[in-house]
């Protein structure tokens, strides 16, 4: 049986530590009931395929903190090749990949390859050593501090139920305030 997507999360919650979290698409509005720190970035809209590579650059940039990027099977199809960019520059990256089969705040759609794209191989092939998958919330509950720690990149996929009716989320706020009370928290102390 299939995770449920804020069980999922929760799990998430609850390992994060003081690392950045960047929810996309479908994740957005679960995430955002579970945390609203000012580490937490909220990457919408036009967000598809795009948080793994800013997730990316901020673990290079700020390595002291690390960052969980929660993203969808979709997200994920649109730029595969960032797992082969997340495998050539070692960061303490946590790439999430809940795969739910369908891109669910358009309409339910199927993802190309549903059921037959293993993102688990798909990161192994493009060279990240540490990969889990995930089909049952006992088993990411139980592995869950393994997977959130430790040497990064590190991928993480979530066989996650789908959720059919979901609308496009919102941002909690406004994009340049979400940037400016990240940049505060990301500046040294003594910046």
């Amino acid at each position: 049986m299939a995770i449920h997507l804020d069980d999922a999360l929760a799990v998430v919650a609850k390992h994060r530590g003081s690392r950045v979290v960047i929810p996309t698409m479908a994740s957005v509005p679960v995430w955002f009931n579970l945390s609203n720190q000012s580490l937490d970035f909220t990457y919408m809209p036009s967000a598809m395929g795009h948080g793994t590579g800013l997730g990316l650059g901020i673990a290079l940039a700020q390595p002291e903190h690390g960052v969980i990027v929660i993203n969808g099977d979709g997200s994920t199809l649109m730029n595969l090749g960032s797992l082969v960019t997340l495998a050539q520059n070692p960061a303490p990256l946590y790439l999430i990949i809940v795969d739910n089969g369908m891109y669910e705040i358009t309409g339910g759609q199927s993802v190309a390859g549903s059921g037959r794209t293993d993102f688990a191989g798909l990161a192994q092939a493009a060279g990240i050593a540490r990969v889990y998958s995930f089909a049952d919330q006992a088993s990411w509950e139980s592995w869950a501090g393994e997977a959130l720690n430790g040497p990064g990149p590190v991928v993480i996929v979530l066989q996650v139920e789908g959720r059919l009716g979901q609308k496009t989320p919102s941002i909690p706020m406004p994009m340049k305030d979400q940037i400016a009370r990240l940049r505060s928290a990301l500046a040294p102390a003594n910046a």
